[in-house]
């Protein structure tokens, strides 16, 4: 068997609906290492916004990303591996995240609407209503090659998915 990549903190960013906390407690769980769910840090306002359908602002995430980033401070001071589900949707978040941190590394789940769509409709109670999908997509900017993502599509079994992140990881 492989040998287990070494600790890092691994940032699994998608759409709504894309996987990415199924995903990422799954290869928290497969690699022992913590699971942090980007959601779970919130303020309640912004919950309550997104309940309400009405897409964050700029203003609204930033101390979202404040605390998510914190977390990946605390994890890296400690030597810890951690793997953290956030949406990370544009550049900006995702440099307030990782910016110049070595060690941590990015996962897209990329998907298409219909997809996205239909898993979204398969989780009644959930926060971020369907009726954000097309905000959470124009607002997207898929990561740049610069930024060294690994990316994978939404439609391979969530198994599947964390073996061929842990393959990514392995090879860096």
């Amino acid at each position: 068997m492989a040998a287990e990549p070494r600790p890092v903190v691994v940032v699994v960013m998608g759409v709504s609906g894309s996987g990415k906390t199924t995903v990422a407690a799954l290869l928290a769980s497969t690699l022992h290492w913590e699971f942090v769910e980007g959601d779970d840090l919130h303020p309640a306002a912004n919950v309550a916004k997104m309940h309400a359908g009405t897409p964050l602002s700029d203003a609204d995430r930033a101390p979202w990303l404040a605390r998510i980033a914190a977390t990946i401070d605390r994890l890296r001071a400690a030597g810890q591996g951690g793997v953290v589900a956030c949406s990370a949707l544009r550049r900006v978040y995702r440099d307030v995240l990782i910016g110049d941190r070595p060690g941590v590394a990015l996962v897209y789940l990329r998907g298409d609407h219909d997809v996205l769509a239909a898993r979204m409709r398969a989780r009644p109670g959930h926060f971020m209503p369907v009726s954000l999908l097309d905000s959470q997509l124009a607002t997207l900017e898929e990561p740049g090659a610069d930024e060294h993502p690994i990316v994978l599509p939404i439609t391979g079994t969530p198994a599947a998915t964390v073996r061929a992140i842990i393959s990514a990881l392995e090879g860096r």
